[in-house]
């Protein structure tokens, strides 16, 4: 099956897992238009995140939910700045480990872990779905958060189970990264020589339309999104694309979530098509 997507120009906006998506649709053929969006980077302010990784070890949790690989990852590295690896990882063996789809989980088997339950909705409201189904009263739960997102919903459902939250937030993105090459992306679906846009994150939408405004250049992004095919990975994006008024023309099937699903669903919708790049 491969070279599905040969000669398709699928415009990718990079985040922190875009490198391997760039490989699996090169790996079919693709020419991967890649968009540097924003970097991720440390907490600004590491004492907290120190405060919490020693509340974990002192008083160990009952519930851990990890939303995030990343967020495990940018712990980890505190953790060990800090030396206190082997007293943390002993610490997260105790707790009843819950991970928001299944990136998290790759993350604790790095460490020698594996998750309890895992989402089978990877979004904070499947989250509150899945713990509403525990009795978590009277028990500490850790939660660890990802920038860009409004959490009070998730916090005050778990609080209302009767579970005392304890939440960190171990990165924080770059808003300002990359503008100038977020104006070119939208030129070029303005200008026809893109195929498609695939989306995996919530945030790449809202960074999109974030950038447009302060440029001025929303109209011109609405256009380019008009004439360009939205590939969106899950519910999540798809939620994130509404609210900007716009709708994704291509999802993954059976709500298979991931990239590989997703890329099959855009050789499916360009199939029969001819690439853009190919008449411009």
């Amino acid at each position: 099956m491969a070279d599905r997507l040969t000669g398709n120009r699928i415009l990718i906006l990079e985040t922190r897992e875009e490198a391997q998506f760039s490989r699996l649709l090169a790996e079919q053929g693709a020419d991967v238009l890649q968009c540097p969006m924003f970097t991720i980077q440390d907490a600004p302010d590491p004492v907290p995140i120190e405060a919490w990784i020693r509340r974990c070890i002192e008083r160990p949790l009952d519930d851990l939910v990890l939303m995030t690989g990343e967020g495990l990852r940018r712990l980890m590295t505190v953790v060990r700045r800090i030396g206190l690896e082997t007293e943390f990882i002993a610490a997260l063996r105790k707790a009843r480990k819950f991970t928001r789809g299944p990136k998290p989980g790759r993350a604790l088997r790095e460490l020698g872990l594996e998750p309890q339950v895992t989402t089978e909705k990877p979004t904070s409201e499947g989250v509150a779905e899945l713990l509403a189904r525990f009795d978590l009263k009277g028990h500490r739960l850790g939660l660890q958060l990802y920038p860009d997102k409004d959490h009070a919903a998730l916090i005050g459902a778990i609080a209302a189970a009767g579970a005392e939250v304890d939440p960190v937030l171990p990165y924080v993105y770059d808003a300002k990264a990359a503008d100038a090459n977020i104006l070119t992306a939208i030129d070029e679906m303005i200008a026809g020589h893109v195929d498609a846009i695939a989306l995996t994150s919530s945030g790449q939408p809202r960074r999109l339309f974030d950038v447009a405004k302060a440029h001025g250049v929303e109209d011109r992004l609405r256009q380019g999104l008009a004439r360009t095919p939205i590939a969106s990975v899950g519910p999540v994006v798809t939620e994130e694309l509404h609210a900007h008024g716009v709708a994704p023309t291509i999802t993954p099937a059976g709500e298979a979530y991931f990239m590989k699903p997703l890329i099959s669903a855009m050789a499916v919708a360009l199939s029969g098509k001819p690439p853009r790049t190919a008449t411009s």
